[in-house]
This record gives C-alpha cells, sequence and structure tokens, in this order.
C-alpha cells in the first residue's frame, strides 16, 4: 500500500526539481530500504517457485512455452529474470556515472545535489541486490553485446540534459513494468518478490526526478533540438529493451536458443503486455514533445508503443 500512495503522490507534484527533490530527499528517510539485511540470502529456494510471473516469461502463451515442462517453464523464468536483472545492472551503471558528471561541479548545498547522492546511492544498493539475486537464483549473469556495451559507453560519455534523463526514464520504466507484474504473485520465489518490492519503491522516487528534469530541460527547446533529442533517446532505449533478453539465458535454461529468439519476437502475448504496460510512458514523451514519428518507429521495433 505504502507503494501505491508513494507513486500516486509523486504523480501530483509536478513543482520542478529543487522542490521535488526536497519531498523526495524526505521520502528516502522514511521509506529507503536494504536488502542485504531484510533479505536471508542462505535460505533454501522452493523448487515449485517461479523466477517471475509465468505471463511475463516472453514465451508464456506460444507453442514452445506449452511443450516445456513445469519443472523446465520455472527454469526459463529464473534466467530469463536473471537476465532482465543484471542487465539493469548494466544501465544503472551507466546511470550513475551520468548522474555523477552531472552534479560534479554543481550546488553542493542544494536539495538536487544532495537528492542525486541519495540516487547513486540507492542504484548501488540495487545493482548488488540484482547481482545477489542472480547468484542465488541462477549463478550466471547477462550482459549486453559488445556493440551495445560501446553504444553504452559512448552514451554515457556525451548524453547531457532530456537525452540522458529521458532514457534513465526509460529503463527504469521498463524495468518496473516486469517488477510490478511479479513482486505480489505467490508463484514467485519470495526473495525476488521482496527484491521486486524495493527496487519498485525505491525507483519511483528516480523516476518521478527524472520527469522534473526532462520538463526543466524541454522548456523553450526549437524544433531541431526537439528532433534530434527524441531521436537519440529513442535509438537508446531501443538497444535497452532489446538487450534486457540475452539468447544465452534460453540456452542456459536448457532450450533451443535460436528457436526461442525466434519465438519471442513472434511472442504476440508478450508484446502486448510490454505495449500496455508501456502506455504512461509513452504519454509522458509524448506530453514533452519527445514523442515524434522517428522516434516512434524505434519505440515500435522495441514493442513498447
Amino acid at each position: 500500500m505504502t507503494v501505491t500512495a508513494d507513486s500516486v503522490q509523486a504523480t501530483r507534484l509536478d513543482q520542478g526539481p529543487g522542490e521535488v527533490s526536497d519531498r523526495l530527499i524526505a521520502s528516502a528517510a522514511r521509506l529507503s530500504r536494504n536488502a542485504m539485511t531484510e533479505i536471508d540470502w542462505s535460505e533454501p529456494m522452493d523448487p515449485s517457485k517461479y523466477g517471475c510471473s509465468p505471463e511475463w516469461c516472453s514465451l508464456y502463451g506460444t507453442e514452445m512455452w506449452d511443450e516445456l515442462t513445469e519443472e523446465q517453464q520455472i527454469a526459463l523464468t529464473r534466467y530469463e529474470f536473471a537476465s532482465v536483472m543484471t542487465n539493469g545492472i548494466w544501465f544503472e551503471m551507466i546511470l550513475q556515472e551520468m548522474v555523477i558528471r552531472d552534479q560534479y561541479l554543481g550546488e553542493y548545498h542544494s536539495p538536487e545535489f544532495q537528492w542525486s547522492l541519495i540516487e547513486i546511492a540507492d542504484e548501488c544498493r540495487h545493482s548488488l541486490m540484482f547481482a545477489k539475486a542472480s547468484e542465488k537464483m541462477v549463478g550466471a549473469s547477462y550482459r549486453p553485446s559488445r556493440f551495445v556495451g560501446w553504444l553504452g559507453k559512448a552514451f554515457m560519455a556525451l548524453a547531457r540534459n532530456e537525452v540522458a534523463y529521458a532514457a534513465i526514464l526509460v529503463a527504469e520504466e521498463v524495468l518496473d513494468v516486469f517488477q510490478r507484474g511479479c513482486m505480489n504473485d505467490d508463484r514467485v520465489l519470495p526473495f525476488v518478490r521482496t527484491v521486486n518490492e524495493i527496487h519498485v519503491l525505491e525507483e519511483s522516487r528516480h523516476m518521478k526526478f527524472a520527469r522534473e528534469e526532462v520538463r526543466e530541460s524541454m522548456e523553450g527547446v526549437g524544433w531541431f533540438r526537439r528532433q534530434f533529442s527524441a531521436l537519440i533517446i529513442a535509438i537508446a532505449s531501443f538497444a535497452i529493451v532489446t538487450s534486457l533478453h540475452d539468447p544465452k539465458a534460453y540456452s542456459d535454461a536448457g532450450l533451443d536458443r535460436d528457436r526461442a529468439v525466434a519465438t519471442r519476437k513472434r511472442n504476440s502475448h508478450f508484446h502486448s503486455m510490454m505495449r500496455t504496460s508501456c502506455v504512461h510512458l509513452m504519454e509522458f514523451l509524448d506530453s514533452v514533445g519527445l514523442l515524434t514519428r522517428p522516434a516512434s518507429f524505434w519505440y515500435r521495433r522495441a514493442r513498447i508503443l
């Protein structure tokens, strides 16, 4: 209930980064959590529990999914969600560097600077939490391709203002979509539900701040900058979203990798789940002028529009 109330309150309070930072600092003081002390990482896993809600598996609803035994389905959800979480670590490291760079010579006394430090600390804890969860669940981690990794380095070095914060928002919103769909499902491993709950709660503050930064950055921008920023954000978002499900997770789960990848690309159920859950994200991008026609092409390719 706390997550819902906090999220609703955050949606209403659109008063600029300074005022929002004050509120987020107070919220973090009241509500921040620590998975390293809250979760018993040595507790054995129930073999009948999934790694994510089956409906959120990228193969759910397909003939290939129906061919699997329940044991194979459980294993697949564990490997697949480990892929989502550890690729999330990759982007959280990009996020941390961009936020540090943005505040490097900032106003150190300001609420915005202080909130940025809290956000960086949160992301460090989240990355450690994801790493521990992946280690416990499958003993493996996943990363984007070498090319996408190189693009991430370039983006990390060059992205500024609305480009940086809108890409942060898209990545966090998409991960939030998966986790909200699984955190209250009794079929999912209890420690994974706790991981999801912690991340959803704390990322609601991060996403609020990112939205305010994007709004402020977009005030009074010209046509060319809006078109250019929208396109770069969309391409970055495509690279992020399509990297979450590493094909190696399928082979690690004992499946035919090529067939699984082809099945995922055709899976209308999974695509519909993603599009429906990203409606509010697309509405926000449209409201600030960042859902242009060229950008929409890349969001459709990523199956989130």
